[in-house]
């Protein structure tokens, strides 16, 4: 019996590289199927924005592409796993590696290897790319596809209370006292909450407090009669920047760094952010799942291969892989909604399978 982790230097490279071919090769299969179905139901919507071509479908597939890959990674690396295992199965090769005294551990330990780089890059991808891609994406969506907003980080179409008015801005960017309001509306009600006055202006900075309209424009709706205001004037006192940031946190177009700083800024303000905190450990649960796969496929592995039951090994493997996914997404939705504390639904799917596969390992295997 061998007492290390992984087979010997040429079996480990061997088992890694069929891996890692199988897991680009199915990846790029899904998300090639998956973009092009995405893109023609989408076509349409942008090909109907004033200007749009084909330069603007290529920047669509641009901006959607890292998401599918982000999101079908875990799905190919449980996929490739069953692949490799079944073609080593049948190949009678795990036969001739547990014959030399290598444990069902070491026979997986390759695919450990290369499931745990493969973790990692997703959560850097994740960060550097994915975030600013859906962000991009979501703001572009929300502008029906017309001209992308330079700023990754840009809010559109954000309506604030303040007091029994309204302040509504076309995009907002920037943070703290630096934010940015562009396309700023303020909406004057009455104790009935009828309109009756709006003052507009192109921009609007924050005024602490306040927000100073920049070239306003005051239009009376009784009167109907529109007046240009003299100077900068300030609006909307009670809004807070912070306010914002609470109307509309997008955890999926946020970093963990930046995230990190909208759940502290909610929280000064005294709001509650169970369902962010959810989503922030999920940041780092999510591209760990890809580390779950070969341990949820190893049923696929062993056993006789012309016992008839390979088959159905490969089906069950499959079948936890998706009970995973299944419950990880359930586990989010509840914390969302209150039912799990944060942790417990960023982690606890994780865990409670990765002592399912270890079981299963164990128990039929060891």
């Amino acid at each position: 019996m061998q007492f290390e982790f992984f087979p010997s230097r040429t079996m480990t490279f061997y088992i890694a590289k069929m891996f890692a071919v199988r897991i680009v090769a199915v990846l790029l299969m899904l998300v090639l199927v998956l973009q092009m179905l995405d893109l023609l139901s989408e076509s349409g919507s942008i090909l109907a924005a004033p200007g749009n071509g084909q330069a603007q479908l290529l920047t669509y597939v641009s901006l959607r592409f890292p998401q599918l890959v982000s999101r079908f990674l875990p799905y190919s690396v449980l996929l490739a796993t069953i692949i490799t295992l079944m073609t080593l199965n049948q190949n009678s090769e795990v036969i001739a590696m547990k014959a030399s005294g290598l444990s069902a551990h070491q026979v997986l330990a390759p695919l450990f290897l290369v499931a745990a780089v493969t973790s990692l890059v997703t959560f850097a991808f994740n960060e550097r790319v994915v975030a600013r891609s859906t962000a991009t994406l979501k703001a572009w969506e929300a502008a029906d596809y017309g001209p992308i907003p330079v700023d990754s980080g840009v809010k559109t179409n954000v309506w604030l209370q303040d007091g029994q008015n309204i302040l509504f801005a076309r995009s907002v960017t920037g943070e703290g006292a630096a934010i940015r309001m562009s396309d700023v509306s303020w909406y004057r009600r009455d104790p009935t909450g009828m309109v009756t006055e709006i003052v507009a202006a192109p921009s609007a900075s924050y005024a602490r407090p306040g927000w100073r309209f920049d070239r306003p424009t005051a239009f009376d709706v009784q009167s109907a009669r529109q007046t240009d205001l003299p100077g900068p004037q300030v609006y909307a006192q009670s809004v807070e920047p912070v306010q914002v940031v609470i109307k509309n946190v997008d955890a999926d177009g946020e970093s963990v760094t930046h995230l990190s700083r909208s759940i502290e800024a909610i929280r000064a303000a005294g709001f509650r952010t169970g369902e962010i905190d959810g989503k922030w450990w999920h940041k780092f649960s999510g591209p760990l799942s890809a580390l779950l796969m070969p341990l949820l496929g190893a049923t696929a592995a062993f056993g006789l291969a012309r016992s008839g039951h390979l088959f159905i090994r490969a089906i069950g493997g499959m079948a936890l892989g998706f009970a995973y996914f299944v419950v990880d997404n359930a586990a989010l939705a509840m914390g969302n909604f209150g039912g799990y504390p944060p942790l417990l639904a960023g982690w606890a799917p994780f865990f409670l399978f990765l002592l399912i596969g270890e079981t299963v390992l164990v128990r039929t295997e060891e």
